[in-house]
Parts: C-alpha cells; sequence; structure tokens
C-alpha cells in the first residue's frame, strides 16, 4: 500500500466519507471556500480535493477557479458534489475541465473516493527537470537555408508585385465597404496575427457557423442511431457480477453510465464532428475576390508573415484558432512540428487538381512534410520542387 492521501473536503455533508481509512486517505474537512484557501496557502502537501458545488457566499466553481490559478495545484484533482443533478451544473463542469461530477444523494462516497484515488495516481505533474527537458526539445530553430530563402524571396516578390497591389487594393474598396485587408488569429508554431486581402463582404464571420453545417468540404456524414448511445451497455460491466460495474457511475438525467463507458462514447461522437472547415462555393465572396482568391492574389499579404518571421514560404498552413484548439491528440498535433507556410504539400497534391480533400488525407500530408522537422531532415531542394509544383495550382476554378 502506498502512501496516505491528504484529502481536503469543502463541505457540510457529515460522516460522507467515513470510510476513508479504507482507500488509504486522510480527510480535512472545511466549510467554505474562504477557509479553503487560507488553509492551502499554507499547507501545500493536499493530493487531491473534494468540493461541494453549493458554497456559502459562491460555488465550487470559484474555488476551482481559484485552484487552477496557482502553480503548485494547477494539476491537483478536484471533484465537484452537487446535492441533486443539474443538467446545466454538469455541462459547465465539463467545459472547465473539473475532473468529475458526483450527485452524493444517490452515489456512494465510495466511488468518489475510488475515483479520487485513481486520478491522484494518474494525474501527478511532471518533476521540474524533467519538465525542462520537454521545453527544450520544444525549442524550434529555422534552418539557416530555408529563413535565408524566405526573405529572398517575399521581399522580391513584394517589390516587383507593389504596383500591382495597388490595382487590386482599389478594385476591393470600390466593390464593397470596409477594409482592403484581412487580418485573423492564427496558429502556427505560435499564434500570430495572419494577413490577407479580403475576399469577403464584412461581417461574414457571423454567417460562418450556418455555413459550416451546410456547405463545409471536410463535414463527415452523420451516423444516425435509433438509440441514445447513454442506453447501449457497457461491455466490461455486462461481464461483471449483478450490481458491479468496472468504473465510478456517473448519473446523466435519467440515465446512468459507467466511467469508462461514457469516455468511450464520447470518444465515438467525437469522431463525427468535423476538425477543418472549408466552404465549398461560398456565397459570402465579392466579385474581386473570388477572382483573387482563383489565382491565389489574396495571398500575396503573407509574404508581410513570412518577413516577420511568423511564416515560411513552404509550410503546412496556419489554422485559425478554432480548429487548431481541437487537435490535442498525438497524430493530429504532429502537423505543427513544421514551420507554418504560404504553400505546402497538401496544396500542391489536391487543391491544384481540383479534387475534393478529406479531413483524413489533409491531415496524413500535413503531417508527412512535418516528419522531416523531427530530427535533421530537412530538405532544402524538397521545399523548392513544392514551389515549382506550386505554380499550377495557383489558377483553379473553385472557391475553397
Amino acid at each position: 500500500m502506498g502512501a496516505k492521501l491528504n484529502i481536503l473536503y469543502i463541505g457540510n455533508i457529515k460522516n460522507y466519507f467515513s470510510q476513508a481509512e479504507d482507500y488509504n486517505c486522510s480527510i480535512v474537512t472545511l466549510k467554505n471556500s474562504l477557509e479553503a484557501t487560507r488553509y492551502l496557502e499554507t499547507n501545500k502537501n493536499i493530493d487531491g480535493i473534494i468540493c461541494d458545488y453549493y458554497l456559502p457566499g459562491n460555488t465550487g466553481f470559484f474555488l476551482y477557479k481559484w485552484l487552477r490559478a496557482q502553480s503548485e495545484y494547477d494539476s491537483t484533482p478536484f471533484i465537484i458534489l452537487c446535492k441533486e443533478f443539474n443538467a446545466e451544473i454538469y455541462k459547465s463542469a465539463f467545459k472547465k475541465h473539473i475532473d468529475d461530477f458526483y450527485v452524493p444523494s444517490v452515489t456512494q462516497s465510495k466511488d468518489v473516493l475510488s475515483r479520487l484515488t485513481y486520478l491522484c495516481a494518474n494525474k501527478k505533474p511532471e518533476p521540474p527537470q524533467k519538465a525542462s527537458k520537454i521545453v527544450e526539445s520544444a525549442n524550434y530553430k529555422m534552418p539557416l537555408s530555408k529563413r535565408l530563402f524566405d526573405i529572398f524571396v517575399a521581399s522580391s516578390v513584394l517589390l516587383l508585385a507593389s504596383p500591382f497591389l495597388l490595382l487590386i487594393i482599389l478594385a476591393i474598396r470600390l466593390e464593397s465597404k470596409g477594409k482592403v485587408y484581412y487580418i485573423s488569429k492564427r496558429v502556427g508554431r505560435k499564434t500570430f496575427d495572419f494577413y490577407k486581402l479580403r475576399s469577403m463582404r464584412t461581417g461574414s464571420d457571423e454567417l460562418l457557423k450556418k455555413l459550416a453545417a451546410e456547405k463545409n468540404q471536410y463535414k463527415k456524414e452523420e451516423v444516425k442511431t435509433e438509440n441514445s448511445s447513454l442506453d447501449i451497455p457497457c461491455p466490461k460491466c455486462s461481464k461483471l457480477p449483478e450490481g458491479e460495474t468496472c468504473s465510478p457511475i456517473m448519473y446523466i438525467d435519467t440515465h446512468q453510465i459507467c466511467d469508462y463507458w461514457f469516455n468511450v462514447q464520447k470518444r465515438e461522437a467525437s469522431k463525427n464532428d468535423s476538425t477543418f472547415v472549408k466552404i465549398v462555393d461560398d456565397p459570402r465572396i465579392t466579385k474581386v475576390g473570388k477572382f483573387i482568391r482563383n489565382t491565389s492574389i489574396d495571398e500575396l499579404p503573407q509574404l508581410i508573415n513570412v518577413l516577420k518571421g511568423d511564416m515560411s514560404i513552404v509550410g503546412n498552413r496556419p489554422l485559425p484558432v478554432y480548429e487548431a484548439e481541437v487537435l490535442t491528440g498525438d497524430d493530429l498535433s504532429k502537423r505543427f512540428l513544421a514551420p507554418p507556410g504560404i504553400t505546402g504539400l497538401w496544396q500542391v497534391e489536391l487543391r491544384g487538381k481540383g479534387g475534393k480533400m478529406s479531413e483524413e488525407e489533409r491531415m496524413r500530408l500535413d503531417n508527412e512534410y512535418a516528419e522531416q522537422f523531427e530530427g535533421d531532415n530537412y530538405s532544402f531542394w524538397y521545399d523548392i520542387k513544392l514551389i515549382l509544383r506550386t505554380v499550377p495550382a495557383l489558377f483553379q476554378s473553385d472557391t475553397v
């Protein structure tokens, strides 16, 4: 048996954790968040926290926010107890990344303690020396040949294209009101301001959510089922004696589902959501906008990003924040090993051919290009080949 866990409980359910000794836990009970914050400021050896949602003067969410702002407690397991199930509170807890949610009136305290014991064993912060190594290895240096080439090409093209750019800017201004350029936050190896010539009517971002549901090129077919996934029994629990479960029970509306099976169902549901958003025949695009998109002239201001060091000529396309924030898996986030670029492998492979691109294909091509940045495998001539193959892809008939 390992060392005894020090658990802090904030609430007023008397004798609820009388079985703490059975789980090798020592419980400290406090009545409100003020007592809790004072206690935590002087006692740094707390392994996990259980907190009632309803506290005098505020809620458990208040304490959770304070806790996560403290570096020493930023990964301490935190469980919320709510005296009765409330769907809105449950959803809020999930969105805030609270570790778990229980209703003590229907859930035995042993389930809560069992869950907290598991979280304490599997959610420990890494030692400082190990973390520093990770940060060190994550530091990225642009290959010198690539950076010099970027500066030379970007400055040369901007100088030669400046007279033509002035004409395009005038045409954009005459056709529709608003700024002639468009700035959005993009994510490459960092978050930066991404520049483009405006090809859409002003206020277009408000229509994106509706259009994404109707015309997203990467949208997957919805899987329709007659029964709710919450009604499907857990295969692991089915093999156990009646009354036993493979993991702690969760209560969602009128359903009971074990923690393991809930997370399996959640992963399956997420597979039907598209990561990338690209609108086919986008109705928000102006006439001038259609021309500069088909000829890729709208991309020219990104040469300023290249000069600033935000981007490279060749790389993986920088993603809008709402796309990048869902790329959490190792197989998805691998693309960020490469610098963001104006053109890249997936553009020359499929965009110039007028073929449709699935989300899986794009991920594969992004990862393929990024692999050369995992070690000392960068090839300057590979970039040159991609640039040469980009020329036929500059002129296209669609507006995606």
